[in-house]
């Protein structure tokens, strides 16, 4: 009969709760990070390799983050605790991204805004715009997200956009959505989209900043985002 491995009959010195706090949590591995949120109690089955598992199945950090109870249950050795301690794992992390929109961070370059928003856009499914509120100081005030579309279009109207920018006081707004495919190349329809409501902006004298767009870097492609001011579709 083969002999699993439990966490617990590991050297101490080797097991992932007490490699991260000696060596922190980038010593460790994701399917190791998972196994400390799972602990024990899996009759019989490593943690590591239940981590590793939730990896394989979902494919990524973002779907194993999308998935529901019943979902995370189909995978041998997640009961009911268990799945609900991941998704309270993963909720908690989206909180934290959504605390950071509250702090008020200076929005004047993409790479701010890619920061703002990356987390909580890597597990939307569809394309969402996201309208960044910000004040004379390029500020946020706030985030509105104005419209969800399917998985490759969306459809928006200026009167959307401005209304929370004028309900909100807002001098000048940033445009943001993802791609969920992860090309964050801009469509025609985005660069169509985003010169109507430069204009529109202009005779409501709110400054339209920029439009970023979300998606996920590859080893051909550096960057996570697409800016279409840095691309040279804003009108001077």
């Amino acid at each position: 009969m083969s002999h699993v491995l439990r966490i617990k009959d590991q050297p101490a010195s080797e097991r992932p709760r007490e490699r991260l706090a000696a060596k922190g949590p980038g010593a460790l591995t994701d399917a190791e990070l998972i196994a400390i949120l799972l602990r024990t109690g899996l009759r019989g089955a490593n943690a590591v390799e239940v981590g590793a598992q939730l990896l394989k199945k979902f494919g990524s950090l973002q779907s194993l983050a999308r998935a529901s109870v019943d979902d995370l249950q189909k995978v041998k050795g997640i009961g009911r605790d268990k799945a609900v301690t991941l998704l309270a794992a993963f909720t908690l992390a989206r909180k934290m991204a959504e605390e950071l929109q509250r702090e008020s961070p200076v929005l004047d370059n993409p790479e701010a805004v890619v920061a703002l928003l990356k987390g909580q856009n890597l597990v939307k499914e569809v394309e969402t715009l996201q309208v960044l509120l910000l004040n004379t100081r390029r500020r946020l005030i706030r985030v509105e997200e104005i419209a969800d579309g399917t998985v490759d279009t969306l459809l928006v109207h200026a009167r959307e956009v401005f209304k929370a920018a004028i309900s909100a006081n807002a001098s000048a707004i940033v445009l943001a959505h993802n791609h969920p495919s992860g090309d964050p190349t801009p469509s025609e329809a985005d660069v169509k989209v985003t010169r109507d409501l430069i204009r529109a902006g202009q005779l409501l004298k709110i400054d339209v900043l920029d439009h970023v767009i979300l998606g996920r870097a590859t080893p051909e492609r550096a960057k996570d985002y697409a800016s279409l001011r840095e691309l040279g579709y804003f009108y001077s």
